[in-house]
Protein backbone atom coordinates (compact mmCIF):
# COMPACT_ATOMS: atom_id res chain seq x y z
CA UNK A 1 0.00 0.00 0.00
CA UNK A 2 1.10 3.28 -1.11
CA UNK A 3 2.36 5.73 1.56
CA UNK A 4 -0.01 8.97 2.18
CA UNK A 5 3.10 11.36 2.98
CA UNK A 6 1.82 14.18 4.74
CA UNK A 7 -0.99 16.41 3.76
CA UNK A 8 -0.34 17.76 -0.04
CA UNK A 9 -1.77 21.76 1.36
CA UNK A 10 1.06 21.09 3.81
CA UNK A 11 3.33 19.91 1.73
CA UNK A 12 2.67 22.49 -1.30
CA UNK A 13 3.15 25.28 1.78
CA UNK A 14 6.45 23.86 2.95
CA UNK A 15 7.69 23.66 -0.85
CA UNK A 16 7.16 27.26 -1.36
CA UNK A 17 8.95 28.13 1.95
CA UNK A 18 11.73 25.79 0.89
CA UNK A 19 12.03 27.42 -2.55
CA UNK A 20 12.71 31.19 -0.80
CA UNK A 21 14.99 29.82 2.18
CA UNK A 22 17.53 27.80 -0.60
CA UNK A 23 17.10 31.25 -2.98
CA UNK A 24 17.76 33.41 0.08
CA UNK A 25 20.09 31.98 2.59
CA UNK A 26 21.37 29.18 1.02
CA UNK A 27 22.37 29.84 -2.28
CA UNK A 28 24.02 34.00 -0.61
CA UNK A 29 25.97 31.56 1.30
CA UNK A 30 27.92 29.30 -0.97
CA UNK A 31 31.14 31.31 -1.39
CA UNK A 32 31.52 31.30 2.21
CA UNK A 33 30.56 27.27 2.20
CA UNK A 34 33.53 27.31 -0.45
CA UNK A 35 36.26 29.46 2.01
CA UNK A 36 35.88 27.56 4.57
CA UNK A 37 34.98 24.07 3.15
CA UNK A 38 32.30 24.15 6.05
CA UNK A 39 28.40 25.09 5.96
CA UNK A 40 27.88 27.97 7.93
CA UNK A 41 27.06 26.95 12.10
CA UNK A 42 23.94 29.16 11.74
CA UNK A 43 22.55 27.54 8.64
CA UNK A 44 22.86 24.18 10.18
CA UNK A 45 21.04 25.30 12.92
CA UNK A 46 18.65 26.54 10.55
CA UNK A 47 18.21 23.94 8.80
CA UNK A 48 17.18 21.21 11.90
CA UNK A 49 14.58 23.95 12.85
CA UNK A 50 12.98 23.96 9.13
CA UNK A 51 13.14 19.86 10.00
CA UNK A 52 15.22 19.31 6.98
CA UNK A 53 16.68 16.27 9.31
CA UNK A 54 13.41 14.65 9.52
CA UNK A 55 11.84 15.07 6.50
CA UNK A 56 11.00 11.04 6.36
CA UNK A 57 11.06 9.94 9.86
CA UNK A 58 7.32 9.16 11.05
CA UNK A 59 5.30 11.53 12.77
CA UNK A 60 5.21 9.52 15.98
CA UNK A 61 8.90 10.11 16.03
CA UNK A 62 9.46 13.54 15.67
CA UNK A 63 9.54 13.76 11.74
CA UNK A 64 7.36 15.15 8.94
CA UNK A 65 6.12 11.84 7.94
CA UNK A 66 6.53 12.59 4.32
CA UNK A 67 6.46 9.67 1.45
CA UNK A 68 9.11 8.79 -1.22
CA UNK A 69 7.66 11.54 -4.06
CA UNK A 70 7.14 14.25 -0.99
CA UNK A 71 11.14 13.16 0.04
CA UNK A 72 12.29 13.05 -3.52
CA UNK A 73 11.11 16.58 -4.61
CA UNK A 74 12.00 17.94 -1.65
CA UNK A 75 15.51 17.16 -2.25
CA UNK A 76 15.31 18.47 -5.49
CA UNK A 77 14.24 21.76 -4.61
CA UNK A 78 17.16 21.77 -1.87
CA UNK A 79 19.69 20.70 -4.67
CA UNK A 80 18.95 24.27 -6.55
CA UNK A 81 21.65 24.73 -4.22
CA UNK A 82 25.44 23.45 -4.11
CA UNK A 83 25.58 20.28 -2.92
CA UNK A 84 26.81 20.64 0.20
CA UNK A 85 23.28 20.72 2.08
CA UNK A 86 21.97 17.54 0.81
CA UNK A 87 24.53 15.84 1.66
CA UNK A 88 24.34 17.10 4.78
CA UNK A 89 21.02 15.96 5.65
CA UNK A 90 20.95 13.06 2.77
CA UNK A 91 22.15 10.00 4.77
CA UNK A 92 19.63 10.65 7.69
CA UNK A 93 16.58 11.14 5.04
CA UNK A 94 17.47 8.24 2.99
CA UNK A 95 19.09 5.00 3.55
CA UNK A 96 19.68 5.37 7.69
CA UNK A 97 16.08 6.14 7.91
CA UNK A 98 15.33 3.64 4.88
CA UNK A 99 16.87 0.79 7.21
CA UNK A 100 15.62 1.87 10.36
CA UNK A 101 11.62 2.18 9.29
CA UNK A 102 12.13 -1.29 7.15
CA UNK A 103 14.30 -3.15 9.64
CA UNK A 104 14.49 -2.05 13.07
CA UNK A 105 13.30 -3.34 15.88
CA UNK A 106 10.70 -0.69 18.01
CA UNK A 107 13.49 -0.16 20.86
CA UNK A 108 15.94 1.04 18.22
CA UNK A 109 13.75 3.15 16.36
CA UNK A 110 12.56 4.87 19.40
CA UNK A 111 16.52 5.23 20.30
CA UNK A 112 17.46 6.76 16.91
CA UNK A 113 13.77 8.17 14.75
CA UNK A 114 13.76 10.85 17.21
CA UNK A 115 17.86 11.96 17.71
CA UNK A 116 18.12 11.64 13.88
CA UNK A 117 14.71 13.76 13.04
CA UNK A 118 16.08 16.36 15.62
CA UNK A 119 19.52 17.04 13.62
CA UNK A 120 21.52 14.33 14.87
CA UNK A 121 23.85 13.27 11.76
CA UNK A 122 24.21 9.62 10.70
CA UNK A 123 26.30 8.41 8.26
CA UNK A 124 26.34 4.84 6.18
CA UNK A 125 29.18 2.67 6.21
CA UNK A 126 29.47 -0.04 3.66
CA UNK A 127 32.37 0.92 1.45
CA UNK A 128 35.94 -0.44 2.12
CA UNK A 129 39.66 0.39 0.92
CA UNK A 130 39.13 -3.46 -0.83
CA UNK A 131 35.71 -3.73 -1.17
CA UNK A 132 32.63 -1.70 -2.67
CA UNK A 133 30.49 -3.08 -4.81
CA UNK A 134 31.85 -6.63 -3.97
CA UNK A 135 30.46 -7.68 -0.81
CA UNK A 136 31.92 -10.95 -0.73
CA UNK A 137 35.63 -8.95 -0.19
CA UNK A 138 34.28 -6.68 2.65
CA UNK A 139 37.09 -7.52 5.26
CA UNK A 140 35.17 -5.32 8.19
CA UNK A 141 34.03 -8.15 11.17
CA UNK A 142 31.75 -8.44 14.08
CA UNK A 143 32.48 -11.37 16.56
CA UNK A 144 30.46 -12.12 18.78
CA UNK A 145 31.83 -11.37 22.38
CA UNK A 146 29.18 -12.34 25.21
CA UNK A 147 26.11 -10.52 24.65
CA UNK A 148 27.62 -8.21 22.09
CA UNK A 149 29.49 -7.82 19.20
CA UNK A 150 33.26 -6.62 18.84
CA UNK A 151 34.17 -4.71 15.75
CA UNK A 152 37.44 -4.62 13.34
CA UNK A 153 38.29 -3.28 10.40
CA UNK A 154 38.09 0.45 8.36
CA UNK A 155 35.18 2.13 6.04
CA UNK A 156 36.00 4.60 3.60
CA UNK A 157 34.39 7.21 1.63
CA UNK A 158 32.02 8.16 3.81
CA UNK A 159 29.54 10.94 3.82
CA UNK A 160 29.37 12.83 7.09
CA UNK A 161 31.97 10.69 8.79
CA UNK A 162 33.29 13.78 10.35
CA UNK A 163 29.99 14.77 11.77
CA UNK A 164 28.21 11.68 12.94
CA UNK A 165 26.43 10.43 15.70
CA UNK A 166 24.85 7.29 14.28
CA UNK A 167 26.86 4.93 12.09
CA UNK A 168 24.94 2.09 10.05
CA UNK A 169 27.84 0.07 9.67
CA UNK A 170 27.97 -3.29 7.80
CA UNK A 171 30.13 -6.09 8.69
CA UNK A 172 31.15 -9.56 8.55
CA UNK A 173 29.05 -12.31 10.89
CA UNK A 174 30.43 -15.12 9.33
CA UNK A 175 33.90 -15.63 7.83
CA UNK A 176 32.82 -17.43 4.55
CA UNK A 177 30.58 -15.61 2.16
CA UNK A 178 27.29 -17.39 1.89
CA UNK A 179 24.48 -17.03 -0.30
CA UNK A 180 22.55 -13.99 -0.89
CA UNK A 181 25.49 -12.12 1.16
CA UNK A 182 24.16 -13.44 4.17
CA UNK A 183 27.41 -13.46 5.98
CA UNK A 184 26.66 -9.39 6.40
CA UNK A 185 25.20 -7.55 9.15
CA UNK A 186 24.24 -4.04 9.84
CA UNK A 187 24.85 -2.39 13.17
CA UNK A 188 23.46 0.28 14.49
CA UNK A 189 26.49 2.19 16.27
CA UNK A 190 26.83 5.04 18.33
CA UNK A 191 30.22 7.10 16.74
CA UNK A 192 31.43 7.85 20.28
CA UNK A 193 31.89 4.67 21.24
CA UNK A 194 35.94 3.70 22.31
CA UNK A 195 38.00 2.21 19.63
CA UNK A 196 36.50 4.13 16.47
CA UNK A 197 38.66 6.79 14.87
CA UNK A 198 37.92 9.08 11.95
CA UNK A 199 40.53 10.30 9.55
CA UNK A 200 41.05 13.23 8.42
CA UNK A 201 38.75 14.52 5.63
CA UNK A 202 39.58 13.50 1.95
CA UNK A 203 40.54 16.27 -0.54
CA UNK A 204 38.12 16.21 -3.10
CA UNK A 205 37.54 17.28 -6.81
CA UNK A 206 34.05 19.11 -5.78
CA UNK A 207 31.17 19.58 -3.70
CA UNK A 208 33.21 22.17 -1.30
CA UNK A 209 31.63 22.24 2.68
CA UNK A 210 30.48 18.51 1.80
CA UNK A 211 33.35 15.90 3.92
CA UNK A 212 34.10 12.37 3.43
CA UNK A 213 36.49 10.33 6.06
CA UNK A 214 37.60 7.27 6.57
CA UNK A 215 36.17 5.13 9.84
CA UNK A 216 38.94 3.00 11.80
CA UNK A 217 37.25 0.43 14.31
CA UNK A 218 39.99 -0.83 16.30
CA UNK A 219 37.89 -3.49 18.92
CA UNK A 220 34.69 -1.80 18.95
CA UNK A 221 33.01 -2.67 22.01
CA UNK A 222 28.92 -2.83 21.01
CA UNK A 223 25.66 -4.40 22.73
CA UNK A 224 23.62 -6.88 20.81
CA UNK A 225 20.95 -4.43 21.03
CA UNK A 226 23.15 -2.74 18.01
CA UNK A 227 22.37 -5.52 15.40
CA UNK A 228 19.69 -3.72 13.09
CA UNK A 229 16.49 -5.74 13.15
CA UNK A 230 18.01 -7.93 15.83
CA UNK A 231 18.84 -10.75 13.41
CA UNK A 232 22.44 -11.30 11.89
CA UNK A 233 22.72 -11.68 7.63
CA UNK A 234 20.33 -9.31 7.04
CA UNK A 235 22.66 -6.53 6.38
CA UNK A 236 23.64 -6.36 2.60
CA UNK A 237 19.67 -6.56 2.12
CA UNK A 238 19.27 -3.98 4.24
CA UNK A 239 21.66 -2.11 2.43
CA UNK A 240 20.54 -2.20 -0.93
CA UNK A 241 17.29 -1.87 -0.13
CA UNK A 242 18.02 1.54 1.50
CA UNK A 243 20.01 2.17 -1.52
CA UNK A 244 16.94 2.39 -4.02
CA UNK A 245 16.29 6.03 -1.61
CA UNK A 246 19.72 6.91 -1.82
CA UNK A 247 19.76 6.52 -5.77
CA UNK A 248 16.38 8.41 -6.11
CA UNK A 249 17.70 11.02 -3.62
CA UNK A 250 21.21 11.28 -5.94
CA UNK A 251 18.32 11.02 -9.20
CA UNK A 252 16.58 14.03 -7.17
CA UNK A 253 19.94 16.38 -6.63
CA UNK A 254 21.10 15.51 -10.56
CA UNK A 255 17.44 17.34 -11.74
CA UNK A 256 18.09 20.00 -9.23
CA UNK A 257 21.27 21.00 -9.87
CA UNK A 258 21.40 20.45 -13.72
CA UNK A 259 18.21 23.02 -13.40
CA UNK A 260 20.54 25.70 -11.77
CA UNK A 261 23.37 25.07 -14.36
CA UNK A 262 20.78 25.43 -16.87
CA UNK A 263 19.56 28.74 -15.22
CA UNK A 264 22.79 30.26 -15.34
CA UNK A 265 23.77 29.07 -18.67
CA UNK A 266 20.93 31.01 -19.96
CA UNK A 267 21.21 33.77 -18.16
CA UNK A 268 24.65 33.82 -19.22
CA UNK A 269 24.09 33.23 -22.98
CA UNK A 270 21.39 36.53 -22.32
CA UNK A 271 24.24 38.90 -21.06
CA UNK A 272 27.18 37.80 -23.30
CA UNK A 273 27.71 39.48 -26.35
CA UNK A 274 29.39 38.80 -29.66
CA UNK A 275 28.75 40.29 -33.35
CA UNK A 276 26.55 42.57 -31.40
CA UNK A 277 23.80 40.50 -30.46
CA UNK A 278 23.50 38.47 -27.48
CA UNK A 279 24.78 34.97 -27.77
CA UNK A 280 21.64 33.40 -26.91
CA UNK A 281 20.40 34.07 -30.30
CA UNK A 282 23.44 31.75 -32.02
CA UNK A 283 21.83 28.76 -33.04
CA UNK A 284 24.27 25.99 -31.74
CA UNK A 285 23.47 28.02 -28.71
CA UNK A 286 20.27 27.80 -28.55
CA UNK A 287 20.68 23.74 -29.71
CA UNK A 288 22.85 22.92 -26.10
CA UNK A 289 19.56 25.07 -24.57
CA UNK A 290 17.28 23.08 -25.91
CA UNK A 291 18.89 19.62 -25.37
CA UNK A 292 19.57 20.24 -21.81
CA UNK A 293 15.87 21.67 -20.96
CA UNK A 294 14.54 18.18 -22.62
CA UNK A 295 16.96 15.85 -20.98
CA UNK A 296 16.39 18.01 -17.67
CA UNK A 297 12.49 17.18 -18.42
CA UNK A 298 12.94 13.95 -18.92
CA UNK A 299 15.23 13.04 -15.80
CA UNK A 300 12.19 14.77 -13.62
CA UNK A 301 9.76 12.54 -15.69
CA UNK A 302 11.62 9.41 -14.68
CA UNK A 303 12.45 10.91 -11.15
CA UNK A 304 9.19 11.37 -10.33
CA UNK A 305 7.59 7.83 -11.67
CA UNK A 306 9.88 6.16 -9.98
CA UNK A 307 9.40 7.86 -6.49
CA UNK A 308 5.51 6.91 -6.98
CA UNK A 309 6.75 2.82 -7.87
CA UNK A 310 9.11 2.74 -4.67
CA UNK A 311 6.60 4.31 -2.66
CA UNK A 312 4.01 1.51 -3.35
CA UNK A 313 7.03 -1.07 -3.31
CA UNK A 314 9.98 -2.52 -4.36
CA UNK A 315 11.23 -0.78 -7.79
CA UNK A 316 14.43 -1.71 -8.24
CA UNK A 317 14.62 -1.27 -11.83
CA UNK A 318 12.88 2.19 -12.05
CA UNK A 319 15.62 3.73 -9.28
CA UNK A 320 18.46 2.74 -11.20
CA UNK A 321 17.02 3.65 -14.06
CA UNK A 322 16.43 6.88 -12.40
CA UNK A 323 19.64 7.68 -10.89
CA UNK A 324 21.62 6.43 -14.28
CA UNK A 325 20.06 8.89 -16.48
CA UNK A 326 19.15 11.93 -13.89
CA UNK A 327 23.00 11.36 -12.92
CA UNK A 328 24.36 11.54 -16.66
CA UNK A 329 21.79 14.12 -17.65
CA UNK A 330 23.49 16.29 -15.15
CA UNK A 331 27.29 15.63 -16.35
CA UNK A 332 25.76 16.69 -19.49
CA UNK A 333 24.59 19.30 -18.72
CA UNK A 334 27.27 20.73 -16.81
CA UNK A 335 29.86 19.90 -19.98
CA UNK A 336 27.10 22.41 -22.07
CA UNK A 337 27.21 25.33 -18.99
CA UNK A 338 31.05 25.22 -19.70
CA UNK A 339 30.76 25.51 -23.19
CA UNK A 340 28.28 28.22 -23.33
CA UNK A 341 30.54 30.14 -20.94
CA UNK A 342 33.29 29.42 -23.20
CA UNK A 343 36.95 30.60 -22.06
CA UNK A 344 35.12 32.20 -19.14
CA UNK A 345 33.74 28.43 -18.46
CA UNK A 346 36.82 26.85 -17.68
CA UNK A 347 37.83 30.17 -14.58
CA UNK A 348 36.84 29.80 -10.76
CA UNK A 349 35.42 33.46 -11.32
CA UNK A 350 32.50 31.58 -12.87
CA UNK A 351 30.13 29.11 -11.37
CA UNK A 352 30.07 27.12 -14.49
CA UNK A 353 33.45 25.37 -13.38
CA UNK A 354 32.12 24.64 -9.66
CA UNK A 355 29.46 22.96 -11.58
CA UNK A 356 31.04 21.28 -13.64
CA UNK A 357 33.74 19.69 -10.74
CA UNK A 358 30.56 19.24 -8.38
CA UNK A 359 28.17 17.34 -11.13
CA UNK A 360 30.70 14.38 -11.46
CA UNK A 361 30.42 12.37 -8.63
CA UNK A 362 26.81 12.07 -9.23
CA UNK A 363 27.82 9.43 -11.82
CA UNK A 364 29.86 7.14 -9.05
CA UNK A 365 27.76 8.41 -5.77
CA UNK A 366 24.88 4.74 -4.42
CA UNK A 367 26.35 2.57 -7.27
CA UNK A 368 28.45 3.91 -10.14
CA UNK A 369 26.82 4.12 -13.68
CA UNK A 370 28.13 0.74 -14.78
CA UNK A 371 26.25 -0.95 -11.88
CA UNK A 372 23.35 0.55 -12.86
CA UNK A 373 23.79 -1.26 -15.84
CA UNK A 374 24.09 -4.35 -14.38
CA UNK A 375 21.56 -4.03 -11.54
CA UNK A 376 19.03 -3.15 -14.37
CA UNK A 377 19.92 -5.90 -17.02
CA UNK A 378 19.99 -8.67 -13.69
CA UNK A 379 16.59 -7.61 -12.52
CA UNK A 380 15.20 -7.64 -16.22
CA UNK A 381 16.50 -11.47 -16.26
CA UNK A 382 14.94 -12.38 -13.02
CA UNK A 383 11.66 -10.89 -14.21
CA UNK A 384 12.07 -12.50 -17.28
CA UNK A 385 13.25 -16.00 -15.64
CA UNK A 386 9.72 -15.66 -13.62
CA UNK A 387 7.83 -14.98 -16.51
CA UNK A 388 7.17 -11.19 -15.49
CA UNK A 389 6.37 -9.07 -18.53
CA UNK A 390 6.88 -5.26 -18.47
Amino acid sequence: MANAGMDPETFGQFIDQLQRYVRERLIPAEDQVIADDMIPADLVDEMRAMGLFGLTMPEEYGGSGMNIPQYTETVRVLSYAMPAYRSMASINLGMVCSALKNSGTEEQKTEWLPRLAAGEIACFGLTEPGSGSDSAAMATTAKRAGNGYVLNGSKRYITNAPHAKLGLIMARTHDAALPKNAHISAFLVDMDTAGITIGKADRKMGQSGSHIADIYLDDVKIPGSALLGAEEGRGFATAMQSLDNGRLSVAAASCGYARRMLDTAVRYANERKAFGEPIAQFQLIQAMLADSEAEIYAAECMLRDASAKANCGTAIIECASAKMFASEMCGRVADRCVQIHGGAGYLAEYEAERFFRDARIYRIYEGTTQIMQLVIAKQMLRNFAAGIIA
